[in-house]
């Protein structure tokens, strides 16, 4: 256990995910992109909530945001968490139908 240092980004990335509502928006975000509003209506929580927790899963390199027109469309951007996610919850991963 030399170089603790390799577990830095792991820790961080897992610790992101360690809140249900970010693992939840990461698990609707897999396979499409998607805007605030929906996932508020899918997630039954208020946007200040949603885009507390958008904040802090995209300063962790995890979702990215494009921006079409007024709207911003978040996607999962973080290949490893993909993985993680997938091993979680398997079939579960898709919420944002």
């Amino acid at each position: 256990m030399k170089d603790l240092n390799k577990y830095e980004e792991p820790a961080r990335l897992l610790k992101a995910l360690a809140h249900p509502t970010r693992l939840c928006i990461v698990a609707g975000l897999m396979n499409d992109s998607c805007n605030v509003n929906k996932m508020k209506g899918c997630l039954n929580l208020p946007q200040s909530t949603v885009s507390q927790q958008l904040a802090i899963l995209r300063a962790q390199g995890i979702v990215d945001g494009v921006r079409s027109g007024t709207e911003v469309f978040y996607r999962v951007t973080n290949e490893k968490v993909k993985e993680v996610v997938k091993v979680l919850l398997g079939d579960d991963a898709e919420i944002f139908k």
